[in-house]
């Protein structure tokens, strides 16, 4: 066919050239994206400060040293935080046993929690990653194009080598400029998701403590109704 017999391979680096603008662009999308939720699925399972989660926990003892374990679902049921969640599903479930309440909580904090944030974490370095890969993909196409049209051995004006030379050089900066600012942003999620940890570790530890005593106290007892917890610890 006519098309087949003009067509060549720097052409087609000319084209991918500028295909790159798009793959990039679609990339740091991607990984903006990433961010927001991760960021946003961050404040949805942390108290906005350290008080408040004191303030949730001074409740919940106050509840657990009168053994209302009815009052403390209703507390829990009032924040839609990772710990209120936890503890929601420690009082409804409080007739397994301690022992089989906290091999439970261990497994809604690995798999509700921690494996959601990684699997979003994962995702920024892929993007990070990604990056500069493609920025090269595009430079070398548009380098390939340049110097295939000085290898024709036409007489070829400055302009049209430097507009090929500006494709490469546009898509190393694209990759770079979404390389960079993931790679900050990527290390503040990181250390807010640690922060997470620690703060349910330790917000965890402390109701565990007046969760178990309470328990204690009350085996033998038929306990009143309690709300069932919803499914997952807090819904995206």
């Amino acid at each position: 066919m006519i098309w087949l017999a003009d067509f060549n391979v720097n052409s087609l680096a000319y084209a991918l050239g500028y295909a790159c603008y798009g793959f990039l662009a679609l990339n740091f999308l991607w990984g903006l994206f990433c961010v927001i939720m991760l960021w946003r699925r961050i404040g949805t399972l942390r108290f906005r400060s350290e008080a408040a989660q004191t303030e949730f926990l001074d409740q919940m003892d106050e509840k657990l040293e009168a053994d209302d374990f009815q009052g403390a679902a209703e507390v829990c049921q009032e924040e839609e935080y990772g710990l209120s969640q936890l503890a929601l599903a420690a009082v409804s479930h409080r007739r397994l046993g301690t022992e089989q309440i906290r091999q439970m909580l261990t497994e809604l904090v690995q798999s509700d929690i921690i494996a959601d944030l990684e699997s979003r974490l994962s995702w920024v370095a892929t993007v990070i990653k990604a990056g500069p890969l493609l920025g090269l993909f595009g430079t070398v196409l548009g380098m390939m194009a340049a110097f295939g049209r000085i290898g024709t051995g036409e007489k070829v004006q400055p302009p049209q080598i430097a507009h090929e030379i500006s494709i490469a050089l546009i898509c190393t900066a694209m990759g770079l400029a979404t390389a960079i600012p993931f790679s900050f942003l990527l290390a503040s999620l990181n250390i807010r998701v640690r922060m997470l940890q620690e703060s349910l570790g330790s917000g965890l530890a402390r109701f565990l403590d007046s969760f178990e005593r309470a328990v204690a106290r009350t085996a033998g007892k038929e306990d009143e109704h309690v709300a069932e917890p919803t499914g997952r610890v807090v819904h995206n």
